[in-house]
């Protein structure tokens, strides 16, 4: 109780950084260093670093304006925006990943080694009608939503959480950023198009090496393309997908993550967001965003990166009023 009442009050008090803006600076700190050890083989650099800065006087003014109006409402603002930055740090781990050979033929290969075919092909072409893939597809479409209902509820009926539910969520997208960095995996989405279906159907998973390097090209998901949610997917994926970031699934174990901490607050709440996170597991094989391995490896990590992303929360954060 001491502790939360320590927290509560140094979330009101409207100084300094919050947990969530402490590890989102680490972690632009980190892939600056990066990019200047990587300065002569990336793209754009310079423009990468300029956006860093940009990001750090984003965070700083928002702390200025929280000091002259220190409310639920200034802090709510304060953390929502940077979980909204992950919408820039995911795309950008392809700036990193892409000067990297291409390692989809590995997986691939793995792929058809333990389960004797290609999942993500099998599963569409079995279950092509609207009543599969309008589903699957809103599943795949709630993942941000299920995020932002979770920060709500927490916002509204746990304050005193609220800060730590941010924090876990927002590290642990980093954690799974950084992995992504230097572990170059398209997907299936990306990888059979390139290599063209007839080498699939003959299980040849040729090496690209760079081939990503400039070819980002997304070809149209399988499912029903007239369908409602279909389109909204495929026009999200227009705007912010890469050929990056498949192995693990962190759309897996973000969601998963999510549900872990929703059953820990309201059993009401993690019943609501049940179907969604089903969906959204099956919808990341069916749309051949990821190799069902990447699934897997998204869900039993989850609880690995979870149970890292919140001791490091105590470790950091929380002081205790008695020792």
């Amino acid at each position: 109780m001491g502790i939360n009442i320590k927290l509560l009050e140094r979330v009101e008090s409207g100084r300094g950084l919050f947990a969530v803006e402490s590890i989102s600076l680490i972690y632009n700190a980190l892939t600056s260093i990066l990019i200047l050890i990587l300065f002569p083989r990336m793209d754009h650099p310079g423009i990468m670093l300029l956006e860093r800065l940009g990001i750090v006087v984003l965070t700083f003014a928002l702390i200025y304006l929280y000091q002259k109006v220190p409310c639920r409402l200034t802090a709510f603002i304060r953390m929502v925006v940077q979980m909204s930055l992950l919408a820039y740090w995911y795309p950008d781990t392809y700036e990193f990943n892409r000067i990297f050979d291409n390692l989809d033929h590995i997986f691939a290969a793995v792929e058809q080694s333990l389960f004797e075919c290609q999942p993500s092909v099998e599963f569409s072409r079995h279950c092509p009608s609207i009543w599969f893939s309008e589903p699957l597809n809103m599943g795949y479409f709630f993942y941000y939503p299920m995020m932002l209902i979770l920060v709500v509820y927490y916002f509204l009926n746990h304050y005193k959480s609220f800060e730590k539910v941010c924090f876990v969520l927002v590290t642990s997208f980093f954690i799974y950023y950084l992995f992504y960095l230097l572990v170059p995996v398209a997907g299936p989405q990306f990888y059979f198009p390139a290599i063209g279906m007839d080498r699939v159907n003959t299980c040849e998973f040729i090496p690209l090496g760079n081939y990503f390097n400039h070819n980002i090209l997304l070809f149209p998901a399988p499912g029903y393309e007239h369908g409602f949610f279909y389109n909204l997917v495929e026009a999200s994926q227009e705007i912010g997908e890469r050929p990056t970031a498949a192995f693990p699934s962190s759309h897996v174990g973000i969601s998963t993550i999510v549900m872990i901490m929703s059953w820990r607050v309201s059993k009401k709440l993690s019943y609501f967001l049940l179907p969604f996170y089903i969906l959204l597991c099956l919808a990341t094989v069916y749309i051949q965003a990821h190799y069902l391995i990447d699934a897997i490896a998204g869900f039993f990590s989850a609880f690995l990166v979870y149970r890292v992303a919140t001791l490091m929360y105590k470790k950091w954060f929380i002081t205790p009023t008695f020792r």
